[in-house]
């Protein structure tokens, strides 16, 4: 497995961005809060099952937490979707990532179809 601090930051992040509390996606990946702190502060080096498992509770594809952990190349997990594209991008800070979402989920559940305009103020 790659280091254990990189993907346990990697992994808070993602709650972040997930507006999860640490007992919240605990309890959606099926494993206790103390392990997930744990791994989340790389002192645990999760099985396949438990990355399986949180990559669910954070809506994200098994492939790019496996990738993540070292156990997957990173070209196996595919094209990546707008969103694995926010937050995975190195440029931007934790809020920069959190604004973009919220804006580009606003934005999904509002559509009311493709190539809908802007309202302008």
């Amino acid at each position: 497995m790659s280091d254990g601090f990189g993907l346990g930051a990697y992994l808070r992040a993602q709650r972040r961005l997930a507006n999860l509390s640490l007992r919240q996606m605990a309890e959606l990946a099926g494993v206790s809060n103390p392990y997930l702190s744990q791994i989340e502060r790389g002192l645990h080096e999760p099985s396949v099952r438990v990355l399986r498992a949180i990559a669910e509770a954070l809506n994200l594809s098994a492939e790019t937490v496996l990738a993540q952990a070292g156990l997957l190349s990173g070209d196996a997990s595919g094209p990546t979707d707008t969103e694995t594209a926010i937050r995975h991008d190195p440029e931007l800070t934790e809020g920069q990532k959190l604004a973009l979402l919220s804006v580009y989920r606003s934005f999904r559940s509002g559509a009311g179809g493709e190539g809908e305009s802007v309202a302008k103020p």
